[in-house]
Formats: C-alpha cells, structure tokens, sequence
C-alpha cells in the first residue's frame, strides 16, 4: 500500500541507498532545486550514500560540470550513473561500423574513443539516439520520413535517452525515447540503455556496493524518481522501492488548485501504466 511521507527523513529507518533521478527531482534545467538539494545531502551525512542515476545520454563525467553550473553541491551525491554509460557499452558492443548519430552537437562526447564512423539514414549500419537534433524547435514528425527508410532498412536503433519529454524551464522538451516510440510504430527495433531497462540499475547497485564497501541488500534500496514510465517502472520492475515525486514531469495531474497532492490522482497515474510505487511525496524535502 502506498503511503505518503511527509519526507525522505520519515523514510531514513527503513532504507541504506538512494538511486535519485536527476532532472525533475533535483533541478529543472534551468536551476537546482535546494530543498531536494538538501534532503539528499542529510542523507548522505546521516545515512548512507546517494547514486544518481540519470537518463542522460552523455558519460556521467561529462555531466558533472553541468549539475554544477545550476547549482547542485557536490555533497547531494557520492555516485553517478547516467544512460549514457549505460549506452557506451552498446556503442562498443556494435563496432567498428557506421552509425547515424541522432542528436544535437553537445552530446559528440559519447563517441570518443568508438571505432566508428558517421552515416546517414541510406547508409549506416545502424542508429544511436540521443535526442533531437533541435530539441527546442523540432518535434518527432520532423523525422519520420528518414526513421522509415532506416527501419526499412532493418537497422538497429540504440536510444540512449529512454525518457519521452523533460522538463526545461517551465517547458516540456521531446528526447530520445519519443523518437524510439516512433521508430518501433514504423516497425524498426530499438534498444534502450537507461530507465527503466535493467542495464543501467546493474550499474547503479554496483556503484552502491563500490560507495558502500559490501553488497547492496536490494530490500534496503529506496529509488527516487518522478516519471511514471522511466523512474517507477525502472523501479517496479527491479523490485526495488519507490518514492514517487508527484509534483514533477505530471505535476498537473497529481496536484490539486492548493499544491497538494490528490492521492486518487497519483494512484491513477501509476496505474494507468500498471506500475505501483512504495511512497509518494509532492517535491523532495528532507
């Protein structure tokens, strides 16, 4: 039965880890958020240590300077694992070769070292994704002629970036994951790196294990996240514990004209998707 604590400290006696989402939880990709900021920083002084796992489609390391610049203190983590680590292991998995690289230019740090060369949809071997070219402009139609030559070419789409949208600002921006959904609908295969496959929870409880000197114990891993499909579907299907941030990318449809939370609402996003959470809070405070 999910409950709704009034925050993380209500939940500090039942758990060792956190596995905390990074966009909508603890910045909007405009600015920190300094309240989740702190509830994750008493976490780690009190508790235990904090991995964040991310759907960004660059290494961890290159996303370092970038929590920085909008304000997320270092002590708010001990570890980092994004999709893009998760999707490096792909890359080398399919070269040397050809790849029709999707994705605006700041994300060519994902390719360093890779025996690859770059194609285009007619003549590539297969596609990696991480994201729209113009993520500000763009919109997945703009590509669905060149996805279906590639899909009728059979290849293999890597999505480095399950998450359908993200919130920037106060806007929602398309990622990877929306171009996947389009590219399976023209009956292409894809393959997802991150949230919520299993591939890059492996790499996060191995993190843990590494933070933490001994193996993780699974039942005392409490995940953090606020996308239905990518955080508490990641979760739900890992059979680890969730705490659901309600007021994030479905904030709308859990909140009420008071900014509190609607249970019956947050119960209908979660089962609408036929996924369950553990706990479910508004914003994460400490």
């Amino acid at each position: 039965m999910m409950d709704f604590p009034a925050g993380l400290s209500a939940l500090s006696d039942r758990y060792d880890v956190v596995l905390c989402d990074v966009w909508g939880v603890i910045h909007n990709g405009v600015a920190s958020f300094p309240q989740a900021c702190e509830a994750l920083t008493k976490w780690g002084e009190t508790k235990g240590p904090v991995v964040l796992i991310s759907n960004s489609p660059r290494p961890s390391a290159d996303v370092v300077a970038q929590l920085d610049s909008l304000g997320v203190p270092r002590s708010a983590w001990s570890g980092f694992v994004t999709s893009g680590d998760a999707t490096q292991s792909l890359l080398r998995a399919n070269a040397p070769g050809k790849v029709w690289k999707i994705g605006p230019a700041r994300d060519e740090v994902l390719y360093e070292g890779m025996a690859l060369e770059s194609g285009a949809c007619e003549d590539a071997d297969f596609i990696s994704c991480t994201g729209l070219y113009e993520d500000e402009k763009e919109v997945p139609e703009d590509y669905r002629d060149r996805l279906k030559v590639a899909a009728d070419r059979g290849l293999l789409f890597i999505c480095a970036n399950p998450d359908r949208v993200v919130q920037r600002g106060d806007r929602l921006i398309f990622c990877a994951g929306a171009l996947a959904d389009l590219y399976e609908s023209l009956g292409g295969k894809v393959v997802m790196a991150g949230k919520p496959f299993g591939a890059i929870y492996d790499l996060s409880l191995a993190k843990a294990a590494q933070l933490l000197g001994r193996p993780v114990d699974r039942d005392r891993v409490l995940c953090i996240g606020d996308g239905v499909i990518t955080d508490v579907k990641g979760a739900h299907d890992q059979s680890l514990a969730c705490l659901f941030i309600a007021k994030g990318i479905h904030g709308e449809k859990a909140v009420g004209p008071d900014g509190q939370l609607i249970p019956d609402a947050v119960h209908a996003l979660l089962d609408a998707e036929a996924v369950g959470a553990t706990h479910a809070i508004g914003d994460l405070v400490w």
